[in-house]
Order: C-alpha cells, then structure tokens, then sequence
C-alpha cells in the first residue's frame, strides 16, 4: 500500500514540475550568436605579448616573427642550470623509485 502511495506521489511530483516550468526562460536570448558559430570564426585581430595593444594579423605575425629571430639565445646561469639537470633526475628516479624524497 506504502508503495502505490510512493508512486502515486512522485508521479504527482513530476506533473508539476513539468507543467510548472517555463520553457521560455531557459532558451537564449535570439540575438546570442552560437557557440558553433563562434567556433568557425576566423580571428582577424589579437594583442601584442609585450605590451597588450591590439594589432592586426598581419602586425601580430611580425611581432611573433621578430621574437622568434632574438639574436641572443636565452642564457641561464651554470649554478641554475645545475640545479635544473639536478631536478630532472630527481624526477626520472622518482618514477623507478617512488621513495626518493
């Protein structure tokens, strides 16, 4: 008898939900473009990564170009870099020997 009841209830329930909500509220607003839509989108702009001004495409690939070509290659100092080759094996006998501290 509990369970008819049980049922009975949550059936109940269900209806009212369904009947309660408003389907409207919950689609986007029309003039939204969709996500699929942005996805296909070619991006003809973009910001400089060294100060943040906007810049054409054409402006952004020489910027990106003219880093790519520093005439000084990156230098670190040999105490760092030590430590930096330290590290690494560290992190390769870590995988052998899950202990190692």
């Amino acid at each position: 008898m509990n369970f008819s009841r049980l049922k009975w209830s949550i059936s109940i329930n269900l209806v009212g939900l369904v009947l309660g909500t408003n389907l409207g509220v919950t689609l986007p607003p029309p003039e939204d473009i969709p996500e699929e839509v942005l996805r296909t989108e070619i991006i003809t702009e973009g910001r400089s990564p060294i100060n943040g001004e906007p810049l054409t495409a054409e402006e952004y690939a020489q910027v990106k170009a003219e880093l790519a070509e520093s005439p000084y290659p990156p230098e670190l100092n040999s105490q760092l870099q030590h430590i930096i080759f330290l590290l690494k094996v560290r992190k390769m006998l870590k995988t052998f020997v899950p202990l190692v501290p």
